[in-house]
């Protein structure tokens, strides 16, 4: 259970993840989280810095699901005008939203990646497809909400655990 929340890369942010690299070795979509991973979960819209990532990773050949937990108008207002697409209240770590993500995408699993800043959510959904997870440190925590601070305590004992058993080596955090 505990080796389903390692993720294969720990970046700080998404700005960290080598796109190239990764396009090399055959991916082709990414699906991402949208609150604390691309934005603070109150930001309404995309940074100027966010918005050139994007336009980064379509350059770069990849196609891109925005997949969140969050309600319809949240997604809607912070991507549509993006014309990035998206799968809101998605229940993740449910494989129905990834799935779909996947399918809109037209890829495989072996195809896609998963970026995220939750354990719980993001990398233990996307470990148990087989998909390559991407963990990023979450931007703004104050602003996170009930179930989100409740994952994180989740988070910080099976960290703890997963650093007892020797699964988990702060030097690997930013491979």
């Amino acid at each position: 259970m505990f080796k389903r929340l390692i993720p294969k890369l720990q970046v700080e942010t998404v700005f960290d993840i080598d796109l190239e690299a990764l396009y090399e070795r055959g991916y082709r979509g990414i699906i991402t989280d949208l609150d604390n991973t691309l934005v603070g979960a109150k930001a309404p819209e995309a940074t100027p810095e966010l918005i050139a990532w994007f336009e980064k990773v379509r350059d770069a050949g990849f196609k891109l699901v925005i997949v969140s937990n969050n309600k319809l108008t949240r997604v809607s207002t912070f991507a549509t005008p993006l014309k990035i697409e998206y799968v809101h209240e998605a229940r993740k770590p449910s494989n129905t939203p990834f799935r779909k993500a996947i399918k809109m995408m037209n890829l495989t699993e072996e195809q896609t990646i998963v970026v995220g800043d939750q354990m719980l959510t993001d990398v233990f959904g996307g470990n148990r497809l087989g998909l390559y997870t991407v963990l990023v440190l979450p931007i703004a925590i104050a602003d996170e909400g009930i179930m989100t601070r409740f994952n994180r305590r989740v988070e910080r004992i099976a960290l703890s655990r997963l650093r007892r058993k020797g699964l988990w080596l702060e030097e690997e955090k930013k491979k």
